[in-house]
């Protein structure tokens, strides 16, 4: 049996980017959401703000679906 050891480099590098993409999109969602919060409490609008940590959510949501679909596939 002979290891590639390129390609595991290959897919370690590639988890690891994407995993630190999808906490540093789930944080901006959180991020957005607590800007509400802090607006709500002043008496602000925050629609950018909610509306900018939906689609992160939205994104997150979708790029688990995707990898799920690829380790299905």
């Amino acid at each position: 049996m002979k290891i590639d050891w390129a390609a595991l480099g290959s897919v370690f590098g590639v988890s690891l980017v994407v995993t630190v993409a999808l906490v540093a999109l789930f944080t901006l969602g959180i991020t957005g959401l607590s800007r509400r919060e802090r607006a709500a409490a002043q008496g602000e609008s925050a629609v950018l703000a909610v509306t900018g940590a939906y689609a992160c959510f939205a994104a997150c949501a979708a790029a688990v679906t995707y990898g799920i679909y690829l380790i299905m596939a």
